[in-house]
């Protein structure tokens, strides 16, 4: 790995790689990824604040509302209120009626990416996602709507995160058919990029929480693509910058300024927690995380990995050698499939046991 490269060093290491082919994808996929870069940059303005009236026009136009008339597939969303004075809500994806099943469904508590400073919940990429994941994992999927910064900084979406949790706890998930009931025992935190960071955060310091009785139980989490970073410029994030879509190091510098405390570098302990000095509670969950091989921020991905080995907790890393940034936000990508198979496997191998809960109805809580 390369460490402790001054600014110019890591710049003339950079010049001297074979620039790295970009990743044939098919053509809608490319066409909307081409879009996307342009719009950013205009969005992400140069003083690091966000054209917040630029970002409301697309907003609207990527904007679904929920539904409680189910979909083809039988999957309905309903809106619930977190906490309705700082506009922290979410939406529930669940079977309808006829469909439900009889046995209680483990939750999946879904945060979107988006640098901490960009999307939605309610946007079609991250709608249409959390119906895939409610209907081929079997899960009952929150997706929680947190503030977003650089009007909201750290530690703001970490505590809407835990905030979401605490409300779970004490009032179950709102917004279901009665026939659907779920098992908070069997409770996954899940998210792509700055989510992937938001989750790690958040099952840290519920797993350090005093040891009281919770209805919620954290029974893992599925990173995908996490955003984590340091002052540091990795081989991935040089080989890889400017070639391939959405995530460039001129981005990420942006989005990490915007979420960091004024005056912080990126070895900051929110984006920085691959090294030793990083903290991780006695009942951190076992963990899943998704790596692309055409994401610049994949050694990061397996620097988390690898420090949750030397920390002794549970972790799986998937990789998907054809994977852009974000690449399971597009159906027709084969292995946005592929990754959907693997949360449903880890949900299955990770949940609580029929044996060990108590039977109940409705919202399963002790």
């Amino acid at each position: 790995m390369e460490t402790g490269r001054t600014g110019q060093e890591q710049d003339a290491a950079r010049t001297e790689r074979p620039r790295a082919s970009p990743p044939a994808l098919p053509c809608a996929v490319r066409l909307q990824v081409t879009a996307f870069s342009p719009l950013i940059d205009v969005i992400n303005r140069r003083d690091g604040t966000v054209n917040r009236g630029l970002y409301s026009v697309a907003d609207r136009i990527l904007r679904v509302r929920a539904s409680p008339r189910p979909d083809s597939s039988g999957i309905r969303s309903a809106d619930f209120d977190v906490d309705a004075s700082r506009r922290l809500w979410a939406r529930v994806f669940s079977f309808s009626s006829p469909a439900a099943p009889q046995a209680p469904l483990p939750v999946v508590v879904y945060f979107h990416g988006g640098g901490f400073a960009l999307f939605s919940a309610r946007q079609c990429y991250f709608d249409r996602l959390c119906r895939r994941i409610c209907r081929s994992v079997g899960a009952v999927v929150v997706s929680v709507e947190y503030r977003l910064a650089p009007e909201h900084p750290y530690p703001a979406a970490y505590d809407d995160a835990v905030d979401t949790l605490r409300f779970i706890d004490a009032n179950g998930v709102p917004g279901l058919d009665e026939a659907v009931r779920v098992d908070l025992s069997s409770c996954f935190l899940a998210g792509e990029s700055a989510g992937g960071n938001i989750i790690h955060h958040a099952a840290n310091r519920w797993a350090a929480a005093a040891p009281t009785p919770n209805s919620v139980r954290l029974a893992g989490l599925i990173s995908v693509q996490p955003y984590f970073g340091g002052e540091e410029r990795t081989e991935s994030e040089l080989r890889l910058d400017g070639v391939v879509p959405i995530v460039t190091l001129r981005r990420a510098d942006f989005w990490w300024r915007a979420f960091l405390p004024e005056g912080a570098s990126r070895d900051h302990p929110a984006a920085h927690v691959t090294d030793e000095n990083a903290e991780l509670a006695e009942a951190f969950p076992p963990a899943m995380v998704l790596v692309g091989g055409f994401d610049p921020l994949q050694d990061w991905q397996r620097r988390y990995a690898d420090l949750l080995r030397r920390k002794g907790k549970t972790v799986e890393v998937v990789e998907f050698p054809d994977g852009i940034h974000a690449f399971y936000l597009f159906p027709n990508l084969p292995d946005t499939a592929r990754a959907i198979e693997r949360m449903k496997t880890f949900v299955e191998s990770n949940r609580t046991s029929p044996s060990a809960r108590e039977p109940s109805s409705g919202n399963e809580i002790d």
